[in-house]
């Protein structure tokens, strides 16, 4: 490969990868509702733990801090006993929101559509010789 390829293959990579970073850091399994949970305003880390079915304490923490990381959740803390903590979205947030609520209506609309198809696809799958 000539000299010229390898820095037009490395420039690309160098760009896809933080571009692929934050489409996995957002895309991620608790990301998604904690910024939908989050959206309707400041919200607890209590009410976050109440309204994401099946995640931990552990793992929300973790989201938590990664997402305030990225620039997509602001913590605030307020002096009080105990401490009042809230979780808001930033502006950033609020426009990734928007995408974000057109990929849950669309996984609602076609929540059945899917089903179906799988379990041809696995009635197929099961009829063909070569299955496993």
């Amino acid at each position: 490969m000539s000299r010229s390829h390898t820095r037009v293959t490395e420039a690309l990579e160098e760009e896809a990868c933080p571009v692929t970073e934050v489409l996995d850091r957002v895309a991620g399994k608790w990301s998604i509702g904690i910024l939908i949970a989050a959206a309707h305003g400041p919200v607890r880390f209590t009410e976050l733990e109440r309204a994401i079915h099946g995640i931990s304490r552990r793992m929300l923490t973790l989201n938590l801090r990664r997402l305030e990381r990225d620039g997509l959740l602001v913590r605030t803390v307020y002096p009080s006993v105990p401490p009042k903590v809230e979780y808001s979205l930033t502006p950033m947030a609020r426009e990734l929101y928007t995408s974000l609520t057109g990929l849950v209506g669309w996984a609602q609309r076609h929540r059945s559509a899917i089903t179906e198809a799988r379990a041809a696809y696995d009635s197929a799958a099961e009829q063909r010789p070569d299955a496993r």
